[in-house]
């Protein structure tokens, strides 16, 4: 049940932001033991000064096509899933829509089940969770 904020430079075309929105989400299913039914992200676009980050800090060069995605997720996960996640999201990311893995910056945030709310005022992840 990860919930990802994407952050990017504005001026993507809906395909490329598309594409950010799909890779991520495979890479998600296959990778880090998430449900293809379990798709919720929010992509903000940023105007010139609004995304602020360092070119060469652990890795680079980053290039104005830099990429941040800020995951929730509902439990923790081993560190060889976080590995595979990271390898195959950078992979999927390469073929499309074509970001280099210097681009790619992750975040991963745990949550407590009763941090989630999915409608109705309801803790969905809770039994009898009202």
């Amino acid at each position: 049940m990860p919930f990802t904020r994407i952050s990017l430079h504005a001026g993507k075309s809906p395909d490329y932001v598309h594409a950010l929105s799909n890779s991520l989400h495979q890479a998600l299913v296959e990778a880090f033991e998430v449900p293809p039914d379990d798709r919720f992200q929010a992509i903000h676009q940023h105007a010139p000064g609004e995304l602020v980050f360092d070119t060469h800090y652990n890795g680079g060069p980053r290039s104005a096509d830099w990429v941040l995605f800020d995951i929730r997720a509902g439990r923790p996960r081993r560190t060889e899933v976080k590995r595979e996640f990271y390898r195959r999201l950078v992979e999927l990311l390469g073929q499309s829509p074509g970001l280099a893995p210097a681009d790619v910056m992750v975040v991963i945030t745990t949550t407590e089940r009763e941090d989630w709310s999915f409608a109705d005022g309801q803790m969905h992840l809770i039994p009898g969770g009202q």
